[in-house]
């Protein structure tokens, strides 16, 4: 039973991770059909921007706080600047958009690797992520379960958003019908604009989110963003809520594989249970059948 609720909450932790990359590629991938192999990079960009902050604001307590939103507002501005410049003249040209953004991703990561080096940094805990909380007789470590609040934080932010603004309400009209929602006054133009950065921002959110498990490194999105794809459609594209269960159930799914084969096989394991599943249900879990994405 220990090794049951052990493997699930360090599961959910992996988990949240993926969520937080997740919510952005949703939003992205559904609204706009893009596929942006780039988007692991605004994760690489958020984790940098952690370490930048720590380095100006010495105070491991504070600056791991002030770095979630500088990272959200630099992730985003980085995702803005590459649909203005490129994403915007290959809208319905899904594979398009996946050759290019590889080759910017590729880009990026050179370009951090000249910026910062090759070799790996860390990011200082703050002392309020040292110890741990006892649930269920598990030791859940601080660390950890930060990384489960902020995700659940920024799900909620999220599901406020796509509810209870003009905001949301003008991207869930784009997601059913951009033609239709041109006529009645949207500008779907600003609409993607703005989508872009909200998403591009909540994987620099999970950037900061991830340096508390794993170093900083010009490559370390790369791990993250082909499951954040197999998330978003496993769940169903542009379904939030699928995205949701999709993230924890690949998380816990993973941490009991490697509990009792290793790390490479239970890679290998997933992706043939997703292979399979998609077999069964290739829509996802959840289709898109009303105006709401959550």
């Amino acid at each position: 039973m220990d090794v049951v609720i052990s493997q699930v909450f360090t599961g959910a932790s992996f988990g949240a991770a993926l969520l937080l990359i997740s919510l952005g590629l949703a939003l992205t991938f559904g609204q706009m059909g893009v596929i942006n192999m780039a988007h692991g990079e605004f994760v690489m960009a958020g984790a940098y921007t952690a370490y930048m902050t720590q380095q100006v604001v010495t105070n491991a307590d504070v600056s791991l706080l002030i770095a979630i939103p500088v990272a959200f507002v630099i992730a985003g501005l980085l995702g803005v600047l590459l649909e203005v410049t490129i994403i915007r003249w290959m809208y319905d040209r899904p594979l398009d958009t996946l050759l290019v953004t590889f080759g910017v991703s590729l880009v990026l990561q050179q370009a951090a690797k000249d910026i910062f080096g090759a070799q790996a940094v860390a990011v200082e805990a703050p002392s309020w992520l040292s110890g741990q909380i006892g649930i269920l007789g598990y030791r859940y470590p601080y660390s950890q379960a930060f990384i489960l609040v902020l995700a659940l934080g920024c799900l909620a932010a999220m599901a406020w958003l796509m509810k209870s603004t003009a905001f949301g309400r003008q991207m869930r009209a784009t997601v059913q019908s951009r033609g239709l929602a041109e006529t009645v006054g949207v500008s779907t133009r600003n609409v993607d604009r703005l989508t872009f950065f909200i998403g591009s921002g909540l994987a620099g959110i999970a950037g900061v989110a991830v340096t508390r498990i794993t170093a900083v490194e010009s490559t370390m999105g790369q791990e993250y963003i082909i499951w954040a794809f197999l998330v978003v459609v496993v769940g169903g594209i542009g379904q939030i809520k699928g995205a949701v269960i999709a993230a924890f159930a690949f998380g816990i799914l993973r941490s009991f594989l490697t509990y009792f084969t290793d790390g490479s096989m239970a890679v290998v394991l997933t992706f043939l249970i997703v292979v399979a599943f998609l077999q069964v249900r290739p829509q996802g879990l959840f289709v898109v059948r009303t105006r709401s994405l959550v």
